[in-house]
């Protein structure tokens, strides 16, 4: 049996993938995240705080994506700052790999005698 390594790229999950696409043309706040997934999928697929941002600290642990504080004032309301997300070159090289597994196997050729 093969080992798992938890830093392998193709173990990339549908919800890290999610927030790497939304990242891939432009850096984004959480909020602009979670909009973007509901956006592109119609509204079903959504994330929420409680998996946005233990995987965004995950993806950022892995290398995959870096953050940085925003320059605007923080809220009246609740005081917070904007936190911005940006994707890596690891995190590109990362969905290109996962892209290209999925196509090479969506392309593969049944063996001999099976149908």
């Amino acid at each position: 049996m093969a080992t798992r390594n938890k830093d392998d790229t193709l173990n990339l999950t549908l919800i890290e993938e999610s927030i790497l696409n939304a990242l891939m043309y432009r850096e984004r706040y959480g909020l602009e995240i979670m909009s973007a997934i509901a956006q592109a999928s119609n509204g079903e697929r959504t994330i929420g705080f409680s998996s946005l941002y233990p995987t965004l600290r995950k993806l950022e642990k892995r290398g995959f994506v870096t953050s940085r504080w925003g320059d605007e004032a923080p809220e009246e309301t609740t005081g917070a700052r904007r936190r911005y997300y940006k994707i890596t070159g690891s995190g590109l090289q990362a969905l290109e790999k996962k892209q290209q597994f999925l196509t090479a196997l969506q392309h593969l050729q049944p063996a001999l005698g099976e149908l």
